[in-house]
């Protein structure tokens, strides 16, 4: 499959991805779990059914380690049990800010309270912007039309 338009190839493009990127960069200084962010992009991407961000974060998040049962599992997180507390509030707050129009309210009480009882408020600022800019790649990937499946870790660094 080729791509509809060849985003990354533009010189608004490689400014749009600079400025994104940096904001990436500064929630590593969030204070997460080193495993919180790879469960947030690759659900965040499967809900936003963009498959180059969905190959990327699994391929990725498998390199640094983490155990590929559970990210196969991240599509029915509720239902598995090899997800921490955090974890799971983590799940949730990024299935409703990536569904965000899908309810009046947005994000529902009870996950933002869950979320508030997990993470401090850097790691929620943290997770908060990991979300809106998994999300904002997502869109990109999906309106260019972006191929899934070629992608090899570190391809990006």
């Amino acid at each position: 499959m080729e791509p509809r338009f060849n985003y990354y190839a533009t010189p608004v493009a490689a400014k749009v991805v600079k400025y994104v990127n940096s904001a990436s960069k500064a929630v590593e200084d969030a204070g997460l779990d080193p495993l919180i962010p790879n469960l947030v992009l690759l659900r965040a991407s499967q809900i936003n059914g963009c498959g180059f961000c969905t190959d990327m974060h699994f391929k990725d998040a498998v390199h640094a380690g983490e155990d590929p049962v559970r990210l196969n599992l991240v599509a029915a997180w509720r239902e598995a049990t090899v997800f921490t507390g955090a974890e799971r509030a983590a799940l949730a707050l990024t299935e409703e800010g990536t569904r965000i129009a899908d309810a009046q309210t947005g994000v529902d009480g009870d996950v933002w309270e869950a979320a508030r009882k997990e993470f401090s408020d850097d790691q929620l600022a943290g997770l908060i912007s990991l979300i809106a800019v998994i999300n904002a790649y997502n869109r990109i990937n999906v309106l260019a039309g972006s191929p899934a499946g070629g992608y090899e870790v570190g391809q990006f660094a």
